[in-house]
Formats: structure tokens, sequence, C-alpha cells
């Protein structure tokens, strides 16, 4: 996860051109009301904010420089043309993307069903993660002493509207969950309560798993370029978040700190 420091009070400037204080606290109000999916939900929107202004002022100044189109309304196409002169892509091979498929055989089951229940400990940013984290441990302890009091803990702890039917979801497919729920629970044989919290974009999650029904192993071939496409653009950010951490590197920047180059606000 990408850490951002920045001083709000100072002024934000990239390389001497000064960001106007009503586009950051623009910025700031966009990302409060709509959260950059893989961002933490409970970071300052106004730090998150001078970092993706910071990083658009990066690109445009370095588009001017390789005399390329500027256009103020399409800062993403703006970017993808900086980036498109300036990083290469590798396409990923056919082995790697075997090699993929073979340690990843799990994704690429077709037609597996859980059915299972939750508890939610949602993360909302006015209680502090540690908080919210530490009550989720505390359930789930207490659920794995009394795994009959699930239903009764879900409908006086949980944050989901399936606290009213006792935490459950009903019939669930991979691709009816958030990834980072679905990873969490399909792959596996488990059944009964998890042992552990499943940490998603929405909170903590206390599961059980009520039924599984397998489902049957895609060919690789059907799956192949799908698999190819998604490992090439996983290079490609990897590699636009490294070129930009050298645009910054490079840069004289006041008001904000670019901590690493890894983080979710590259575009």
């Amino acid at each position: 996860m990408q850490t951002l420091l920045a001083d709000a009070r100072a002024p934000l400037r990239v390389n001497g051109v000064e960001i106007p204080a009503s586009a950051i606290d623009e910025a700031a109000a966009e990302l409060a009301d709509a959260p950059i999916a893989g961002a933490d939900p409970t970071a300052d929107a106004e730090a998150m904010a001078r970092y993706a202004l910071a990083i658009r002022e990066l690109l445009r100044q370095r588009a001017v420089e390789l005399g390329l189109p500027i256009d103020a309304d399409r800062p993403d196409a703006m970017a993808d043309a900086v980036f498109a002169k300036e990083v290469a892509t590798p396409v990923a091979t056919a082995e790697e993307s075997r090699r993929y498929y073979e340690q990843h055989r799990d994704r690429f089951t077709s037609g597996e069903l859980v059915h299972a229940s939750h508890i939610l400990f949602g993360v909302t940013g006015r209680a502090p993660l540690a908080l919210v984290r530490g009550k989720a441990e505390e359930t789930l302890n207490a659920i794995l002493q009394a795994p009959d009091q699930f239903e009764t803990m879900a409908a006086e702890r949980s944050n989901c509207p399936s606290a009213q039917v006792g935490g459950s979801l009903g019939q669930l497919e991979r691709t009816s969950c958030v990834p980072e729920f679905a990873q969490g629970i399909f792959g596996s044989d488990e059944i009964g309560v998890l042992p552990r919290l499943i940490k998603t974009r929405f909170g903590f999650h206390l599961v059980r798993i009520d039924h599984r029904v397998p489902g049957a192993l895609i060919p690789f071939e059907a799956v192949q370029d799908d698999i190819a496409m998604m490992l090439t653009e996983q290079v490609r950010l990897r590699a636009t978040r490294q070129y930009v951490q050298l645009l910054a590197a490079q840069a004289d920047l006041e008001g904000v700190t670019f901590a690493s180059a890894d983080g979710p606000l590259v575009q």
C-alpha cells in the first residue's frame, strides 16, 4: 500500500507549477465519495488527492516535453500517450500464461458454488481500523468456541443487511463476490466457521461455509488469451508505477511526498 505523506497546509507545486487549492478540494471530495479500488479506505482523502494531482501534473509536463497533444479535459488519454511513448510493456508468453494457469487452477473452475454466511465489521473511516479489526477478532474467537451463536452474533453485530437472516449470503458463485472475498472462500474444501478473518474493501468478514458444490476445471486453451491479457496488464501497471516514481524523483515537489512506487493512484 502506498504511504502518502502531505502537509495539508502547504501549497502543492510540481516543478514550480502550483495546483490550485480548489482543485485539491474537488479531488478530495470525489475520492471521499467514491474511493479508488485497492486504496486504503482509512487513508486521508486530501493526501490522496494531492498525490493524484501531482501525478497528473508530472505527466502533463512530460507530455509537453515530448511534444504530445495536451487535452486538459482528457487527462487519462494524455497519461496513456506518455506511457505508450516511454514505457515498454512486454506481452505475456504462452509459457507464462500456462504457468499461471497451473498455479491458480482454482480460479479457472467453472460451476463451483459455495453456500455461506458472514458477519461484516464494516470499515467506514469513522472508527479506527485497529478497533474494527479487534472487535472482529474478538467475535471470531467467541464463535469458534460456540459456533451455534453465529446467527445471534450476526443479528447483533454485522454491518450487512444479511444480519436480518442470520448472516446468510445464500448460494455464491466466484464471479458474484468481490475478488478478495472470493479468494478467501473458493478453491478449498473447508466447511464451517473459517478460523480467520477475510479482509475486503468493505471491512472484515467472519465467514461460515455451510455447503460446497464442486466445479469443473476450464481447459487452458479456453482461458489462455484472458490470462495473457491479465498478466500483460499487471506488468504494464508495475512499469507505469516505476515510471511515475522516476519522474517524481527527478522533479521539484512541494506539498506531497512520494514514499513508494507501489500504489493505486498512478493514472
